[in-house]
């Protein structure tokens, strides 16, 4: 990329830019949520939106997740392309019937006669003292239903991409951004027809001691991690699969078959995470290149503390990762 087309710019801005481009785009392309449109969206996200496109486009909906999200399946089902934003994917454990049993299946179910071209989108992750039910990693959730594609980017210039391939793909896109990214600022393409393919991972940094696997904000603790190693005479790869569902496993395939040591870290649980599953196909497609058990670093097993020090305990760490790294290693 031509850096003259490059801006700096923050990662709200960068799902901003990507939504008002397709909406300028193709006048079927419409966003709705709780208080996108009056208040420019929880997070920003949609500032100056309601202005551009008007109320028919930009609306605001009542709390209630289940309601509005069957509103946006149903008219992504007569042939409109509605973006749904969620304050928070937490908030969408109250509309799961609506986004697993219908946006899902539909198509499958049809026999393809319908298709359901709708994107979610929303806060995800831990992201400080939130408690509880303000603190989940989502992505294990949704990548356990088939019909839906999860992308999870780690920086601005990948969620505008990424985020104009989700408005345009024919099938639901569940689109989760870090709760405690919207300020990252980052390079970002100008390109109105700049798309990253849906399904293809990004390899950030190449060596040859380790792998590490790393999505959304865990992508950055990754690239932390690697860097500490590498001070100490490791060289780590560091792969951001960007896409959960479908997950490009040829490229962490590729990348264990040099270094023979993989370790993934993930902010979900980790009974059944994204790192079990990473885990499981990589053991499958790679067990004789394998000099080391895979190893993982995820949240604890326990639903997300209140107290500061509690929750900096549950979350993983750069300490965990390059523990990890040295165990596969066998160092130390």
């Amino acid at each position: 990329m031509n850096r003259r087309d490059m801006a700096e710019i923050q990662f709200r801005e960068a799902l901003r830019a990507a939504m008002v481009e397709e909406m300028e785009r193709d006048e079927d392309v419409f966003l709705m949520g709780e208080e996108v449109a009056e208040y420019n969206g929880a997070y920003k996200v949609s500032e100056g939106m309601l202005d551009q496109f008007g109320p028919k486009r930009v609306i605001d909906t009542p709390i209630s997740e289940n309601g509005f999200s069957g509103l946006g399946i149903g008219a992504a089902m007569m042939g409109l392309r509605p973006i749904v934003e969620f304050m928070t994917w937490n908030f969408t454990f109250v509309a799961f019937d609506q986004i697993v049993s219908n946006a899902a299946k539909m198509r499958y179910m049809s026999g393809g006669q319908l298709k359901v071209p709708i994107v979610f989108r929303g806060g995800n992750g831990a992201a400080g003292q939130l408690a509880a039910t303000h603190n989940n990693s989502t992505e294990a959730f949704y990548t356990n239903v088939p019909g839906l594609k999860v992308i999870a980017p780690s920086n601005p210039d990948d969620a505008k991409g990424l985020l104009k391939a989700a408005i345009r793909d024919d099938d639901p896109v569940l689109f989760m951004e870090s709760e405690l990214m919207f300020g990252m600022k980052g390079e970002v393409s100008d390109d109105e027809d700049y798309i990253l393919p849906i399904g293809k991972a990004r390899v950030a940094r190449e060596g040859d001691d380790v792998t590490f696997v790393a999505h959304s904000k865990s992508y950055w603790l990754a690239m932390e991690a690697a860097e500490e190693l590498a001070k100490q005479g490791y060289e780590a790869t560091v792969i951001d699969p960007r896409t959960l569902r479908p997950f490009d496993t040829e490229t962490v395939l590729e990348s264990v078959k040099k270094t023979n040591r993989l370790v993934i870290i993930d902010e979900c649980s980790p009974y059944g995470g994204i790192a079990s599953e990473v885990a499981f196909r990589i053991q499958q497609q790679a067990f004789d290149h394998l000099d080391a058990p895979i190893a993982r670093v995820t949240a604890k097993d326990t639903p997300a503390p209140y107290a500061k020090n509690l929750i900096e305990a549950w979350m993983p760490t750069v300490d965990e990762a390059i523990a990890a790294a040295k165990k596969v290693m066998y160092v130390d």
